[in-house]
């Protein structure tokens, strides 16, 4: 018997996740989201699987979850060439890896998406690798990391991870440390247990959004994963010690670039959605394109490129930065400093309660308005969901931003957007000035 989890569509109200959604649970524990969405003829098949690099526990062993998303694209024995069968059934296909999933992402004509079902079920449950297309992905691997290493980005965020971190798996990079991407091809029998530990029917979650019948579609999951079994490992994942004084880190390109400056603080974890929805507000408050820092900075003294904020909440305690890049190295303790006052007068209680207003209502109306596609709908259901496993994590992230208050900004600046719980990583090239 398949559990039914939500006998309805969510209950539909202002702020909510906008779309009916319907999530069926199949005994070997993968749960199915149907979506319904107004895209004749097309459907989006997303599925994600709750591993990232956070998962990579063992010292040496970093990166492997970002390896398997290349080694998904193998195939198997009954379908040794998954990106030409797919394409042959007009659908596109791709992946992402995070610190906390990774996501498979399929579009196509509605019309073949049984057969892709029955390809998605066949790779996820029985995906096999020889020890030389093994080593062959490793290779691939070591060559992504290579052309992402030849720009100031990947230092920068390398070195704020690692200099973050001390204990927790978050201290690197979704693509690995250098050395254990390196050491990859004589790990062939640890690639195997990793499959089977984390590629599991429970640890997954399958989001069909778009134009489909769901009884059928429903039916033809019953039949083609009902077989998968396995039951995911939950990683010790090392706790980090609580950060109590400031890190600074600063590097040199051997290359003339932009100066750039990563101002991280420890952050709450996806989880704590009043937090969550705090520094999304605050991205915008402190450095979008109505902020007084931008004007300053970057229109009136033009001195710095638009800013940035760096990372999205993580399942357990992560990250939140600042993005500066300026004009010439100079620019840079301006920046900080400006960056520092902005922080210290929010802090001091210094909220105007109009604009924090109209930026909630910003951020909260261009994420329902950005839900325009199926794949957008896919996407987005599909990353508030996998911090917590919570399909309702969307409406509870929207809850806490629409209760969101100026008080609330300010306790939370004074509270985590301190020295003692930030890294400082500053980068500047050979000579400074535009590459």
């Amino acid at each position: 018997m398949i559990a039914m989890l939500f006998a309805a569509p969510l209950q539909a109200r202002a702020g909510a996740f906008p779309f009916p959604v319907h999530e069926e649970t199949l005994p070997n524990g993968l749960r199915v989201v149907f979506v319904p969405f107004d895209s004749p003829g097309l459907v989006a098949y997303y599925t994600l699987v709750r591993v990232g690099s956070r998962n990579e526990v063992e010292p040496g062993h970093s990166g492997f979850a970002h390896l398997f998303e290349h080694m998904m694209f193998r195939g198997t024995k009954k379908n040794p060439q998954f990106d030409d069968t797919m394409a042959k059934l007009g659908w596109h296909n791709n992946a992402w890896t995070s610190n906390d999933e990774t996501l498979y992402t399929d579009f196509g004509p509605t019309a073949t998406l049984p057969q892709v079902i029955e390809l998605e079920a066949d790779r996820f449950a029985n995906l096999e690798y020889t020890k030389e297309a093994f080593q062959t992905e490793t290779g691939a691997v070591l060559g992504e990391y290579n052309k992402s290493a030849s720009q100031p980005w990947m230092l920068l965020e390398e070195t704020l991870h690692a200099t973050a971190f001390t204990k927790h798996t978050y201290q690197h990079t979704t693509m690995g440390f250098l050395a254990d991407i390196k050491a990859m091809p004589d790990k062939y029998d640890y690639s195997v247990r990793f499959l089977k530990r984390y590629y599991t029917p429970d640890n997954c979650v399958v989001f069909v959004v778009g134009d489909f019948d769901r009884e059928k579609t429903l039916a033809a999951v019953k039949q083609h994963y009902g077989a998968w079994q396995g039951k995911g490992e939950i990683p010790q994942t090392p706790v980090e010690p609580e950060q109590t004084e400031e890190r600074r880190k600063h590097l040199s390109w051997p290359q003339e670039t932009l100066p750039r400056l990563l101002i991280g603080y420890k952050a709450p974890p996806a989880a704590d959605y009043k937090a969550s929805a705090t520094l999304d507000v605050l991205y915008a408050y402190l450095m979008g394109e109505t902020s007084p820092l931008h004007k300053r900075l970057v229109l009136d003294e033009q001195i710095a490129e638009p800013f940035e904020s760096w990372s999205r909440p993580g399942r357990d305690p992560f990250l939140w930065a600042f993005v500066g890049t300026g004009k010439s190295d100079d620019a840079l303790p301006k920046i900080e400093k400006a960056f520092d006052e902005a922080v210290a007068e929010i802090a001091a209680g210094k909220v105007d309660a109009d604009r924090l207003a109209k930026i909630k209502s910003n951020r909260r109306y261009g994420l329902i308005l950005g839900l325009d596609d199926a794949e957008k709908v896919a996407s987005t259901l599909a990353v508030y969901t996998s911090p917590a496993g919570d399909l309702g994590a969307i409406d509870k992230f929207m809850a806490a931003l629409d209760a969101l208050t100026a008080e609330d900004v300010v306790a939370f600046t004074k509270a985590h957007l301190v020295p003692q719980k930030r890294t400082v990583v500053t980068l500047t090239g050979a000579k400074g000035g535009a590459p």
